[in-house]
């Protein structure tokens, strides 16, 4: 387990992630998270992470209160992934210790995090299976 404590970002991210824009749909992100059996994706704009956008934030869509009907259905799905992404986001850098993408996971019960480089480009995404192989990995199982 002590060769753990030395794994990075960058020997177990997925490099090449996918990212959606703020213009795609609702609806075509419903599609993406259905196909590709995914949790988030990193939304792109000129090149950078400029957010996240998770199934949560989907759902989110769908709450309503005294203070706020839900409006139709397609109306919802209508709406733009600029629309309901969170733009304040956890992000780590390649060279980020898996042991604090850890505390990061748990503390704040995410399922993956994207690995940003200077540029706040995108080197990849650090997901929780990752991680279970990175301690795979590292005890001998």
């Amino acid at each position: 387990m002590y060769k753990f404590l030395e794994q990075t970002v960058a020997g177990y991210m997925t490099r090449a992630a996918k990212t959606v824009t703020r213009e795609r749909t609702v609806r075509e992100l419903s599609d993406m998270f259905e196909r590709d059996d995914f949790n988030s994706y990193p939304v792109e704009e000129d090149g950078q992470v400029i957010g996240i956008v998770t199934k949560f934030d989907i759902l989110k869509c769908f709450i309503f209160t005294p203070s706020q009907m839900v409006p139709p259905y397609e109306q919802l799905m209508s709406r733009t992934v600029g629309d309901v992404m969170t733009s304040e986001f956890i992000y780590v850098r390649t060279d980020t210790k898996l042991t604090r993408v850890l505390q990061l996971m748990v503390d704040h019960r995410i399922r993956s995090v994207p690995a940003i480089d200077d540029e706040h480009r995108l080197a990849g995404i650090i997901a929780r299976r990752d991680v279970l192989k990175a301690l795979a990995d590292c005890s001998g199982g």
